[in-house]
């Protein structure tokens, strides 16, 4: 089992910039860090001496690459992902400490392949422009010719769903692949595009062969690889029958995706027209609840579960302390907390409004034509109609209870718009009920839900005891813990 590395590029900033000792490194244009990264390899410089603690451990990171490579073989390692990846230094600077951490290659390579991961929804509307200029890098694209001209490419799903909602999300990545598509075609180089999805829709899970299908031409050329996440893993993969069903689906969706690129669905200029209004519309609905209304993020930290969760993965090691705004709030947190206080908003606010717009502009019937003809409107709307199913909005009400005076600003908002939602979503599909034609994963949600319905109620009062003791006792956070990995194992897609 091959290992994959992963590592913010914030951090390899950091430390790059202290090994070249540049204390003003971050405050740099990306073009400046380019090109001193670019003179240090031409020139082989070493690091300075005096390391801290930090930048040791790095280097040690690449060290460790080496030893596995020498001992396990080379295809023990995969690649290095830079998480959260903006310009062409964040890839070089990995090639660099690979180099500084004794990871050589013939004629002085560095035999590893590097990852970049667009996560915000900037850096994956300018990803072609970043990979385009990455792959005019003379240093670059000697190290990827020693790669086979093989290279991956990683797209965030979290970040870009909680920037502007789930639609506007979807059709950028959609363009992204496209856009990236077109552009390492031009420049011969063989790509795999890696899906970092999770378990929640509004974090890109949902059925991977509907995804697959609904993948621009050519973005899937035989290969898929996506992340399978957290309690998906067991669910998918936990009992041999289901494993070998999940393969098979993705395995054949993979393999018509290849052989028929257009298999899903000639794409009409009319029905772009109405993504965009859709994008649009619903992305300044989302953020104007999420991003514009004054009080919305207080509400968000009372009436969810969220410092909790903090708390929890704190204890686990992991950065996810509280913050002062949403924009510092990473999407697993914001996607998790939502989906335990069971509204799952980011998965569906705005959408509603949104298909309001382009019903009134096109009409009922010309949205039904794009749901029935077009892939990727289908899979869409039906990951909608799914979340919309598996929120319950009477016992969300409860946990937005614990808001006090903000529950009486923001709930009636919410609960609004997912009537509307529901209304406009059936009305596309012809339907009268949610999930009409899922009989099974209806009555799935069904009979789940009075078995995790007392478990949230239980996390209510035990929120409001925890956070009215001042969030000290610790047999209340305990039973708090408890009640989280319940609910998770519940809902099985918590996030």
């Amino acid at each position: 089992v091959s290992l994959d590395l992963k590592q913010s590029a914030i951090a390899i900033r950091d430390v790059v910039g202290n090994c070249l000792g540049e204390p003003d490194w971050q405050a740099r244009t990306p073009e400046d860090r380019a090109e001193r990264i670019r003179e240090a390899i031409r020139r082989n410089d070493s690091p300075r001496e005096g390391l801290d603690n930090e930048s040791k451990r790095a280097l040690a990171v690449f060290e460790a690459v080496a030893f596995c490579r020498r001992k396990y073989g080379q295809r023990a390692i995969g690649p290095f992902i830079a998480s959260m990846s903006h310009g062409v230094d964040d890839v070089l600077s990995v090639l660099l400490l690979g180099r500084w951490g004794g990871l050589h290659g013939p004629g002085g390579s560095v035999p590893l392949d590097v990852t970049p991961l667009f996560e915000t929804t900037e850096d994956l509307a300018n990803a072609h422009t970043t990979m385009r200029q990455l792959l005019q890098d003379p240093i670059y694209w000697e190290h990827l010719s020693r790669r086979n001209r093989q290279q991956i490419i990683m797209l965030g799903y979290s970040d870009s769903n909680k920037d502007g909602g789930l639609a506007a999300a979807r059709w950028l990545l959609k363009q992204t692949q496209s856009a990236l598509v077109q552009v390492l075609d031009d420049a011969g180089v063989e790509f795999t595009l890696f899906h970092g999805r999770g378990g929640t829709i509004s974090r890109g899970g949902g059925k991977t062969h509907a995804a697959v299908l609904g993948s621009p031409p050519g973005a899937v050329r035989g290969r898929l690889r996506a992340i399978e996440q957290g309690e998906l893993v067991s669910a998918k993969y936990g009992v041999r029958g289901t494993a070998l069903r999940t393969l098979e689906q993705a395995t054949g969706a993979v393999a018509l995706a290849t052989a028929l690129p257009d298999a899903a669905g000639a794409e009409r200029g009319d029905w772009h027209e109405m993504m965009e209004t859709l994008t649009r519309v619903s992305r300044d609905r989302y953020k104007a609840l999420v991003y514009e209304s004054p009080g919305f993020y207080e509400y968000f930290r009372q009436a969810t579960p969220v410092d909790v969760i903090e708390r929890m993965q704190s204890r686990q090691g992991l950065d996810l302390a509280p913050h002062d705004t949403i924009d510092d709030l990473r999407g697993v947190p914001w996607t998790f907390a939502f989906t335990h206080s069971r509204n799952i908003l980011p998965g569906w606010f705005g959408f509603g409004t949104g298909l309001a717009a382009v019903i009134e502009a096109h009409g009922e019937a010309a949205v039904r034509d794009m749901a029935r003809d077009w892939y990727f409107f289908r899979a869409l709307l039906g990951d909608v109609e799914l979340v919309l199913a598996k929120a319950d909005l009477t016992v969300a009400g409860r946990y937005s209870a614990l808001a006090g005076p903000l529950h009486e600003r923001f709930f009636p908002v919410i609960r609004a718009e997912f009537d509307l939602c529901v209304e406009k979503v059936l009305g596309a599909r012809g339907q009268q009920v949610l999930l009409e034609k899922n009989d099974a994963l209806r009555r799935s949600i069904r009979l789940r839900n009075p078995y995790v319905d007392p478990m949230s109620l239980l996390q209510v009062e035990l929120l409001a005891r925890w956070r009215d003791g001042g969030r000290a006792d610790d047999a209340l956070f305990e039973a708090l813990v408890a009640s989280i990995n319940g609910i998770t194992r519940g809902l099985q897609d918590s996030g």
